[in-house]
Order: C-alpha cells, then structure tokens, then sequence
C-alpha cells in the first residue's frame, strides 16, 4: 500500500510540485483512490495529498473501515480530514522530515502505523533542501 502512496509523491515530484503521496484502500486493500500534493500545479492551498486521495476515492457512507496510507505525517489540516471521516486507520511512511498530528489521532483510536521508510525520508528532504521556499509555504511556516 505504500508503493502506492510513494508513487503518487514521485508523480508529484515530477510535475513540479511537493512530493507528498497519499491513497485510502479498504480494510481487506483494495485501493479506493489515491493522490498526490497538487498545491503548486493547481494553484490551490487545499490540494494536500490525502484529501487528494480521499477526493478521488468518491463517496462512501462509511470511512472506519478505510485505511489512509501517506508517505508523511498527516498535517492538522489532513488529520481533520481523518477524525471527520472516521477513517479507521492511518499508515504513515515517514515522520522524521515533519511530525503532524498522528499522535491526536491515535489518541481517539484512529490505528496509527509508522513504517519509517527511508525512501519516503529521503525524497521529501531531498526536496526540502533544494526547495525550502515550497516545503515552508506548504507547512505554513
């Protein structure tokens, strides 16, 4: 499931944008929808990669049995799309390069795995040190 969130980041990367991946599956990992950060190429602050993801998914009545797989530590922006939604649980590729808000969420039971993957590290600081600018303006500092 996260080779597919990490190839929505590199597609990200490619299009000149934030290399941040994103896809929600079921609970059994059939893939609902994926995406990727789209804030530069679509002129647009709200275009983070998991509601990208959860965008494409389309509508559900029900979200506790999806899994939201993210190459980064969901941002408060995200993790509100998350405890909204009910989503069930959260896979989080990497939280070195940022530490969102995962932990609130586990603390109201969202399952929460840190997989710490060093692909997913290594392309977003790559990124951060050849483009602060964005990564700043993403992370609202």
């Amino acid at each position: 499931m996260l080779g597919t969130a990490y190839d929505e980041a590199v597609k990200g990367l490619d299009e000149g944008g934030i290399p941040i991946g994103a896809a929600l599956f079921s609970r059994g990992g059939t893939l609902l929808g994926s995406g990727h950060n789209r804030r530069v190429q679509e002129h647009d602050a709200s275009v983070h990669a998991e509601t990208d993801a959860f965008r494409r998914a389309g509508r559900r009545r029900d979200y506790a049995d999806t899994v939201m797989v993210t190459t980064l530590s969901p941002c408060w922006y995200c993790s509100g799309l998350v405890r909204q939604f009910n989503i069930g649980a959260v896979v989080i590729g990497e939280t070195e390069n940022f530490h969102g808000g995962h932990d609130w969420l586990g603390e109201l039971g969202v399952e929460i795995v840190i997989l710490d993957d060093s692909a997913c590290t290594k392309l977003l600081s790559t990124f951060i040190e050849q483009h602060p600018e964005l990564w700043h303006e993403d992370i609202g500092l």
